[in-house]
């Protein structure tokens, strides 16, 4: 399951990363939580290490496959095309020898 959220201790300031950025890219590392950079107190940077990205970027092609597939199978039966669900049950039931309850 994907942490979808930011902790308060994953937010510092772009000052301190500069400061001490040994420290900050062993946590990266070793947590794989992204950390959010602030300038003047506003959110504007998001770091993460480079194995969490790849996990990431994975993640997302995944998502974007099953919404493909989705949209291919919702615009297959807007044209009427494909099989009535209760057709493929009946087939089921059919080839496994599951009686109708």
């Amino acid at each position: 399951m994907v942490n979808s959220g930011i902790n308060l201790e994953d937010i510092h300031s772009l000052t301190d990363f500069q400061r001490d950025a040994k420290s900050h890219i062993k946590r990266l590392k070793k947590t794989g939580r992204p950390q959010v950079l602030t300038v003047n107190g506003k959110a504007q940077l998001v770091v993460q290490d480079a194995q969490s990205y790849q996990k990431l970027l994975d993640l997302l092609e995944r998502a974007d496959a099953v919404q493909g597939g989705v949209r291919r199978d919702l615009e297959s039966v807007k044209r009427g095309e494909g099989t009535p669900a209760r057709e493929v049950l009946e087939q089921i039931r059919a080839r496994h020898k599951i009686p109708r309850s």
